[in-house]
């Protein structure tokens, strides 16, 4: 039986502007099972996880469970867990971590000032702190939402952690698993899909220099669908790999055609026109549809640098 995975690689379907979305992360260590929806279907409690689902609704942040790689046997409540938080805006951008022994405290956080960049509420409540270790690839490997991520998923995530690539851990859901195995790569938040060991060990090297790889990449979750499209295509244009050297300044427009301004470091703008269609044939988006979708891509038809006047 072909699974979803599979099919899309075989129809070569493009995975520009397929990221999940979020401002910021907010990652909690929770060892053990994760059913479909993992906040509310895990050894967590299901209170709890609702509680964190509500307070981060609309505020730009997004909540995930982590676990670090391997057989994820049931030995109980950990005594102490891992917290990551990481705002993925440039000029912005920064990854703090923390421990604790009761995942009750994240509700003491100020999600929407998080959502905003304003690291101070994870601090306070967790006593986090700068992380200074290695950038964190989080790969997905909930095969309860879909088994192509665990079935490629979880392989990689313990080959990457077996050739001593320090930041893996396994995390619940980034979304489109019909490009398992898809990665994240935290502070800066872009995305992989199709990705293998060593492709991800270049991403990561090029993220300890401020660099981002484009082979394979979704975008960045920083911005929407559109943003994530013209952002991409304007690195791919210029030749343009600095990581916080693009920003996504202002999207004109609806579905299915928008306008996005896109502006670098050093003043310059470019206007990127992006539609989105549907894909077609119809494919199965994940290997639990019970009917085949026609998912939404995202197509940029034009790229053109704005003079100095046109930008302000």
């Amino acid at each position: 039986m072909s699974t979803c995975t599979a099919v899309s690689q075989d129809l070569d379907e493009p995975m520009s502007a397929t990221a999940p979305t979020a401002r910021t992360w907010l990652l909690l260590e929770q060892p053990g099972p994760w059913g479909a929806k993992a906040l509310v279907s895990s050894h967590l409690d299901p209170a709890l996880g609702r509680a964190l689902e509500a307070a981060s609704q609309g505020t730009g942040v997004r909540v995930a469970l982590i676990r670090r790689p391997g057989r994820h046997a049931d030995f109980g409540t950990p005594r102490l867990r891992r917290v990551y938080a990481a705002h993925t805006v440039p000029g912005q951008v920064w990854l703090h971590s923390a421990t604790t022994t009761d995942p009750s405290w994240l509700l003491d956080l100020d999600f929407a000032a998080l959502g905003r960049g304003d690291s101070h509420s994870f601090d306070t409540a967790l006593q986090g702190r700068p992380h200074t270790g290695d950038p964190l690839a989080l790969v997905c490997t909930n095969g309860k939402r879909d088994r192509c991520c665990a079935l490629l998923g979880r392989p990689l995530a313990a080959e990457l952690t077996a050739s001593g690539v320090d930041g893996v851990w396994e995390v619940t859901h980034l979304g489109g698993h019909r490009f398992s195995p898809t990665v994240l790569v935290l502070p800066h938040g872009y995305a992989y899909g199709r990705a293998e060991a060593h492709t991800v060990k270049e991403v990561l090297h090029g993220v300890q220099e401020g660099r981002i790889a484009m082979e394979g990449c979704r975008g960045r979750s920083a911005w929407d669908r559109p943003g994530q499209a013209a952002e991409l295509a304007v690195r791919a244009a210029i030749g343009e790999y600095a990581a916080e050297a693009l920003g996504v300044v202002r999207t004109h427009g609806e579905a299915p055609h928008w306008e996005v301004t896109v502006a670098h470091a050093d003043g310059r703008h470019w206007m990127v026109v992006v539609a989105a269609s549907a894909s077609l044939p119809p494919r199965p988006e994940s290997c639990g549809a019970s009917v085949l979708g026609s998912p939404a891509r995202m197509d940029v038809v034009a790229v053109r640098e704005l003079t100095t006047a046109l930008a302000s």
